[in-house]
């Protein structure tokens, strides 16, 4: 392969040693060429600049701008694939977490000795993952909303708002013919409330750190999040997206009963169904193509439970997992939207679900938000006319 094809990488790591580790790792493969190594974050942004690399290798610990802050920074103005290599991907899960919620690509730990038998394993993981940065869409990172309060709500477009009970600006709302939503009698609909799946793999914690924050504190449904994140994880990233959402924010737990107002985090290493009585059932059942948990599963449980009252929302991910569910679920009556291609970082599970058929809408982030309110707008507003 040719210098032209090389994927141009540069390091950004405040160790010499652990420089020299990871170029020897990364060159060890003839398609990537390191063409800088940065000392600091301010390096960093200096060096991305002028050198244009494909992929950035992000230390997150230090001096005079952290990785942090370059990677904020850097996805805000002239963004560009990067992947963690940093201890804090292994010893904690919050930094880490929050690098991807500003934009990055991926993490991997970094090698916490020299290079030695044990670090066969690293190299593969961190040259496959620096190749399919180099592969990915890179998108700007919006700066993140504050949580919507009840007032805020309230004084949005009457079209975009959702209030708890009966929206009074919604109860002459005919029904769309073909929606769905006479598939489920008045009465059974008044039984189950608007139930929401988010269904994301790469890319998705900055696009569900985009979503679930305008949200507002009133929502009159609940809200299943499926995202393709390591078991020791999804705790941090719970706790992480509370601090931006009106909603409040947990991760599931085996056997509870779905309450209205609350957003479900699946735990990592486990598939989550919903029963017929409404309770969150959790397994570690085999991995569906690959994946656990399995926004399919996830789907197919809702359809059954929700019907028409189902909205499922397919964002940003490789593979397509959420295919197979969304046409359940659109079978049973169900709503389904999907994040479009200019905003998604890869466009893999939206295009893979807009393929399906199944699909409602396509939409770029920003938009989704309004599309689900507006969806579950058309709900209350159908029980309000005695539909």
């Amino acid at each position: 392969m040719d210098a032209e094809a090389k994927i141009r990488v540069l390091i950004a790591e405040d160790s010499s040693f652990m420089r020299r580790v990871l170029k020897l790792l990364l060159t060890s493969d003839p398609q990537i060429d390191i063409v800088g190594e940065a000392r600091d974050g301010v390096e960093t942004l200096l060096l991305s600049d002028a050198l244009n690399p494909d992929v950035i290798t992000m230390d997150i610990n230090m001096p005079r701008k952290s990785g942090l802050e370059a990677t904020e920074q850097i996805m805000a103005t002239r963004p560009r694939p990067i992947v963690i290599v940093s201890s804090e991907a292994r010893e904690g899960a919050e930094p880490t977490l929050r690098a991807l919620e500003l934009g990055a690509i991926d993490f991997v730990a970094k090698p916490a000795g020299g290079v030695d038998l044990d670090m066969e394993s690293v190299r593969d993981e961190l040259l496959r993952k620096v190749k399919l940065a180099a592969k990915v869409r890179v998108v700007r990172n919006a700066a993140r909303r504050p949580p919507m309060t009840m007032a805020a709500s309230a004084s949005a477009p009457a079209e975009a708002r959702v209030e708890t009970g009966v929206p009074r600006a919604h109860t002459d709302i005919a029904p769309v013919p073909g929606d769905g939503l006479r598939a489920m009698p008045l009465s059974a609909m008044a039984q189950r409330f608007p139930l929401v799946v988010l269904a994301a793999s790469t890319g998705g914690p900055a696009a569900l750190m985009s979503v679930l924050p305008r949200l507002p504190g009133n929502f009159p449904g609940a809200i299943l999040l499926i995202q393709h994140m390591p078991a020791s994880f999804t705790t941090q990233f719970s706790r992480q997206l509370a601090k931006t959402c009106a909603l409040p924010v947990k991760e599931a737990e085996a056997g509870e009963l779905m309450r209205v107002g609350t957003v479900y985090v699946c735990p990592g290493a486990n598939h989550l169904r919903v029963s017929p009585s409404g309770r969150l059932l959790l397994d570690e059942g085999p991995r569906i193509n690959g994946h656990r948990p399995s926004a399919d599963l996830t789907l197919e449980s809702v359809a059954d439970y929700a019907g028409p009252m189902g909205i499922a929302v397919v964002l940003t991910g490789m593979g397509n997992d959420g295919a197979k569910g969304i046409q359940a679920l659109k079978a049973a009556g169900g709503h389904v939207i999907a994040q479009d291609e200019s905003t998604s970082v890869i466009f893999g599970m939206p295009s893979e679900a807009i393929r399906t058929g199944a699909v409602d809408e396509v939409q770029p982030l920003d938009a989704i938000c309004n599309a689900i309110e507006q969806r579950v707008s058309l709900m209350f507003g159908m029980r309000a006319v005695g539909l």
